[in-house]
């Protein structure tokens, strides 16, 4: 659905995007996942088409770059910068919105009216947006990505600032969409987000790729060593096995041990193994 090829992008002197591949199967949720400065939004932005890359091949849906008009409207995008506007109404934005996709007026009312009801906004239709919370803010950026029933959906950050509601919210909906098909890109600071929506995950660094596959390879391959935490009269104690068992039974026969606790590979571990653990400001 979407193949980035050797993308470079780079601005004065800092090199944003560094020969960057990536391959985007029809119908799943791939994870873009890096530290802060890694190149993820430069490169959402150089797949939609917001910016040209200097170097490297962009195609959508095997068809074309998404600067082309007719490629881009099967594309949709919710920034991290939330793309609505403050002083209409959530019925309003969501027409607007579809009207820059030559919805006529009752059909753009219709689909308006559709995706309220998706993103548990319906009671709120009529409410100026700027009085909306960060969770709400955040659904009606959503459906505003939607509102032209987009074959790809690009997802920058969406649960940023919201509360655990409009966060399992957007969980759900994320899933549902693709059970309808709809390929989407998710990028995210949240591990536990990507280990739990994403069948594939790409980490990106100082704008390379430093490794893509599924949740689980990426487990095997960069995860390291179970922990069995084991407490017990003497004090807690920590043992790091690729295999946990042998520890455990150990564990479980010492008259001493009062609660066990196994740690399995996570992809925050993967992430910070593969990234580093020094600070990105």
């Amino acid at each position: 659905m979407l193949v980035l090829r050797d993308i470079r992008k780079r601005f004065s002197a800092h090199q944003a995007v560094d020969g960057l591949s990536l391959h985007v199967e029809r119908g799943v949720c791939f994870g873009l996942l890096g530290p802060n400065g890694a190149g993820k939004t430069t490169s959402i932005r150089i797949g939609v088409g917001l910016l040209a890359p200097d170097s490297g091949e962009v195609i959508v849906n095997g068809r074309g770059a998404p600067t082309d008009h007719d490629i881009r409207r099967h594309i949709g995008l919710a920034p991290q910068s939330l793309a609505i506007y403050d002083d209409l109404t959530a019925r309003e934005n969501l027409v607007f919105f579809a009207t820059l996709y030559d919805l006529a007026p009752r059909d753009a009312r219709r689909r308006a009216d559709e995706l309220l009801e998706r993103v548990g906004l319906t009671d709120r239709a009529t409410d100026r947006a700027g009085g909306f919370s960060g969770g709400m803010k955040r659904r009606l950026n959503l459906a505003c990505a939607l509102v032209h029933k987009p074959d790809m959906l690009l997802l920058d950050e969406p649960t940023v600032g919201v509360d655990p509601q409009s966060r399992n919210a957007i969980f759900d909906l994320v899933r549902e969409l693709k059970d309808e098909g709809v390929t989407i890109l998710y990028t995210t600071h949240y591990m536990e987000e990507a280990q739990k929506l994403c069948d594939t995950v790409a980490i990106v660094d100082d704008g390379k790729l430093l490794a893509m596959d599924s949740v689980e390879a990426l487990l095997s391959a960069h995860g390291g060593d179970s922990v069995v935490r084991v407490t017990s009269s003497e004090g807690v104690r920590e043992v790091r096995a690729p295999d946990p068992m042998p520890e455990l039974s150990r564990a479980m026969h010492d008259p001493t041990t009062t609660a066990l606790e196994i740690k399995p590979p996570d992809l925050e571990r993967v992430f910070l193994n593969l990234t580093g653990r020094s600070l990105r400001d």
